[in-house]
């Protein structure tokens, strides 16, 4: 019993400190035009590769551009389209997912057989190719990675409604004469919302790995945004003379999605949520 009161009071600790993490970066990114120091995009080359000071506290990149302005703004584009993506592909995968397992017939056959073929590659190969068919540039990014996302959130909801549409209280909304749009939003949906959303915290991580990744390559935002990822391949060719380039922008990244990660850990425990 102590034992199983100590496991709660840790996952609880780390579902609190976590989220406070999460919510501090989130405050960052809405106040970003007033927290950043200098304008990220601005260019000085005289004061180009210069180390920490009271100016500039993270010193300034190979273009003279802020470091610390750079990081504060990299976390606009990292954060707030994970979460559009995440968002995006968390509505579309619930709604397909919904109307495929409570429908059921063809229906179901044609959604799951397209969602296990997209399932059947590689993530990051699979937007990868898409990228290339769209070309590079950020919202292609974000149709690609939304492409991809919301098959695993469907798959997952379509899963948990063949189950719940069995249960007497959507019997009994039936027999009382609802719709199946009604049975899905009012009685399908909102019992399918919490575990999807849980696991969907995992997915962030993922998320904003994917958008550093190909903009790392190239891929994602274009100079001279601020992005993490590009941040660091913007720093690949000062790796020995000015490392931090690349390690600042890389403990962010590396710092959100732990905290992420951890935090849908916490959640799956606490709530008996199975992980896919």
């Amino acid at each position: 019993m102590i034992n199983k009161w100590r496991a709660s009071f840790k996952g609880q600790r780390a579902i609190v400190v976590c989220s406070i993490i999460i919510l501090l970066f989130f405050v960052v990114t809405l106040l970003a035009p007033w927290i950043a120091p200098h304008d990220p995009v601005k260019v000085n080359l005289l004061q180009k590769l210069k180390s920490p000071s009271l100016d500039h506290w993270l010193g300034t990149d190979h273009l003279g551009r802020d470091t610390l302005s750079r990081l504060i703004y990299g976390a606009r584009v990292s954060l707030g389209f994970a979460t559009l993506i995440f968002l995006s592909s968390l509505i579309i995968g619930i709604l397909v997912g919904s109307v495929s397992g409570y429908v059921g017939g063809w229906v179901d056959s044609v959604l799951m057989r397209f969602c296990e073929g997209v399932m059947a590659f590689p993530n990051l190969v699979l937007v990868l190719g898409i990228v290339g068919i769209f070309g590079p540039g950020l919202m292609q990014v974000l149709l690609a990675l939304m492409m991809v996302q919301w098959v695993y959130y469907a798959r997952i909801c379509r899963n948990m409604v063949v189950s719940l549409k069995e249960r007497n209280f959507i019997a009994a909304a039936r027999i009382s004469g609802s719709s199946s749009w009604t049975i899905i939003r009012k009685h399908i949906i909102p019992n399918v919302q919490r575990p999807i959303v849980v696991m969907g915290t995992l997915e962030m991580g993922w998320a904003i790995m994917d958008i550093s990744a190909l903009s790392f390559l190239g891929l994602g935002i274009q100079p001279p945004n601020a992005e993490w990822g590009a941040m660091i391949h913007e720093g690949t060719g000062y790796i020995r003379s000015h490392p931090e380039l690349m390690i600042y922008p890389g403990v962010m990244i590396l710092l959100v999605v732990i905290t992420f990660n951890i935090l849908g850990e916490a959640l799956s425990e606490r709530y008996g949520i199975a992980k896919r």
